[in-house]
């Protein structure tokens, strides 16, 4: 049985504490170049997956090298940051027609974005330690995994949105430099931590 009370709550710490987070960033950028609905198919089976780690091994996760996890985000986004900076321009026309990139494709792109970079992240964290406090796994479950698809899909939204008001080249130089700016600082915190 669900409890709403124990859904409401989980929610609304995760969403909160996923806000400001990359995973944000990331959907935005995604969501200006690639078919909305793909990416948030991909983005949302990894959010799902997520939950479902950090529901299952509870506060275990908490034990993670955060180090190697931090290396891997830090190399990921310098990667997405190299290929926004050295890709060729294209027609913004282009980008938009759905049959540019497969379903696969993009949904895949989506998916391991956010499995590595979200993998022992601040939310899986308090989400293993929110179902160990509740006792509830599908109540935690579910409220942690609709947080999460909300963060994603206001940053997937929001990035659509974006592109009709201002031109490709420009949100893909500053996407660029955001993410080289992520991957520094998650690399950072991987050889400080």
């Amino acid at each position: 049985m669900i409890s709403f009370t124990v859904t409401a709550v989980v929610f609304g710490v995760v969403f909160l504490a996923e806000l400001p987070d990359k995973t944000a960033l990331a959907g935005l950028v995604l969501g200006t170049r690639y078919r909305a609905s793909y990416v948030f198919a991909g983005v949302a089976a990894a959010f799902a997956l997520h939950v479902a780690l950090a529901v299952a091994a509870g506060s275990v996760l908490t034990l993670l090298p955060q180090q190697i996890v931090h290396a891997l985000t830090g190399v990921l986004f310098l990667g997405g940051a190299a290929v926004l900076l050295l890709k060729k321009d294209e027609d913004e026309e282009e980008i938009r027609r759905p049959e540019n990139q497969s379903f696969w494709k993009v949904a895949g792109a989506g998916f391991m974005l956010i499995l590595v970079a979200e993998f022992g992240d601040l939310t899986q964290i308090m989400t293993a330690n929110l179902a160990a406090r509740y006792d509830d796994p599908l109540s935690v479950g579910l409220g942690a995994v609709l947080a999460l698809w909300a963060v994603a899909g206001l940053g997937i939204v929001g990035g659509k949105a974006l592109m009709k008001r201002v031109p490709l080249r420009l949100i893909t130089k500053v996407a660029a430099l955001l993410m080289l700016g992520l991957g520094v600082w998650s690399l950072w915190e991987a050889v400080a931590g």
